[in-house]
């Protein structure tokens, strides 16, 4: 493992917090019942920084003329790593992931006092974890009792997502290939599920065919919960139970990605049960589809986040007017929001270490311009759940198309490679 893009990011986050201190930790394990634990994952931020994967660890920074970078983790135990599996311990993780300084995790309250000492200010996300919370109090606390010896606490506590989403929010060299590889992945996912779909299979078969694909590439797993949703379980955004028989007529959408190193993909695509689109259904996906395509084409440097939301639902609410579910001027039922109840959520959003990630939209009251290096997803949909409002031949379809895609220096590199167009989908469903 190469520790130079993590020791890379530490730098940059010391030259923006200048003389002050920043303290990062892992995320906890978790147990799901007894003592039986959930799968370990490692904080995000943390993450980023050190490629550290274990738990119990955390990063210490300290800023100023002599810029220190130091972890806290698990000592070499033999006895557990009998039961639990290898363990770095500090000597060797300094080494491993290029730090200046590694103690126990057990060390970390006696030293952090004297850490955040007279430094002007201590960068910590406060709120996210109030076990972490208590222990800075505890170190401020420490720091100020110790006033007349010509000791000071930071006068100021920053925010430190603050300082990382912007750098997060843009991906270097080792962050691109890792999320090209788990895009290929999670497409190879897709295209197998498609191939493998057949009438009267339940959703949750389908699952198994992706968890096989991401698993046996390579992937560590699911990037978050996977959606298999037959017929009208495509219009719940956020379906997960995945236990419905598949209809011979209806439509399936599957939202899944995997994770590999960290890193999200997040695909979308709807596709019949039976291998072929009945003319109803390639109606809805056609409009669903040129919608994408339009806005993957507002994607590029200097135009506002929103910019391809806005060039999706134009497309999506002329399409509404065309099957006869909205009637009026496409401005007119843009202004009014009319298409709400068939279109709910914005286009897209930011890409990598988490499936929804890091960083702000919005600058004051402005949509963040796009710039090379960033992450998105582009996953226009069209949502006919049964009622008065829809032809009763519409009632009960879904659909999503959703793409991965990098901000370019004249344009954008969609990257995610699963089937997409009828004509693709109708191949890889062929019976032969």
């Amino acid at each position: 493992m190469k520790h130079e893009p993590y020791a890379g990011r530490r730098g940059a986050l010391l030259e923006a917090i200048g003389d002050g201190v920043a303290i990062i930790p892992t995320a906890p394990e978790r147990v799901r019942n007894r003592d039986a634990h959930h799968p370990y994952r490692f904080d995000s931020y943390f993450w980023y920084l050190s490629g550290f994967p274990e738990p119990e660890a955390v990063i210490v920074l300290v800023g100023g003329k002599a810029p220190r970078s130091i972890l806290f983790c698990r000592e070499k135990n033999a006895e557990r790593e009998v039961w639990d599996g290898f363990r770095y311990g500090p000597d060797a993780a300094r080494e491993a992931f290029g730090f200046d300084e590694a103690y126990a995790f057990s060390e970390f309250e006696q030293k952090l006092p004297d850490l955040i000492a007279n430094r002007s200010a201590l960068w910590h996300a406060l709120g996210v974890d109030t076990a972490w919370d208590t222990k800075i109090v505890g170190a401020l606390n420490a720091v100020r009792a110790q006033a007349r010896a010509g000791k000071r606490a930071p006068a100021e506590i920053r925010d430190l997502h603050a300082a990382l989403d912007p750098m997060r929010r843009h991906k270097d060299a080792q962050e691109v290939a890792i999320m090209r590889r788990a895009a290929a992945i999670a497409s190879a996912g897709h295209a197998r599920a498609m191939h493998a779909c057949r009438p009267g299979m339940a959703e949750y078969e389908l699952e198994a065919e992706l968890t096989h694909e991401f698993r046996k590439r390579g992937a560590s797993g699911h990037a978050y919960s996977p959606i298999v949703a037959g017929g009208r379980g495509a219009c719940v955004l956020h379906y997960i139970e995945n236990d419905k028989p598949l209809g011979d007529n209806a439509l399936v959408l599957i939202d899944a990605g995997c994770e590999l190193e960290g890193y999200a993909s997040d695909i979308t695509r709807t596709f019949p049960v039976s291998g072929r689109f009945s003319g109803v259904q390639r109606a809805a996906y056609e409009i669903v589809l040129a919608a994408q395509s339009a806005a993957i084409a507002a994607i590029r440097p200097g135009a506002p986040f929103i910019a391809y939301h806005d060039a999706a639902l134009r497309v999506l609410v002329q399409g509404m007017v065309d099957l006869k579910l909205l009637a009026g001027s496409v401005d007119d039922l843009i202004a009014s929001e009319a298409y709400k109840p068939f279109y709910m959520h914005r286009t897209g959003h930011w890409l990598g270490l988490d499936v929804h990630d890091a960083g702000d939209y919005k600058s004051g009251d402005d949509w963040v311009s796009l710039t090379p290096g960033m992450a998105l997803t582009v996953e226009p949909g069209l949502y006919l759940r049964p009622g008065a409002d829809v032809p009763e031949e519409l009632q009960g379809i879904g659909i999503r198309i959703e793409d991965d895609a990098f901000v370019t220096t004249d344009g954008c590199d969609v990257y995610t490679t699963a089937p997409r167009t009828i004509a693709e989908i109708e191949e890889v469903m062929r019976r032969d």
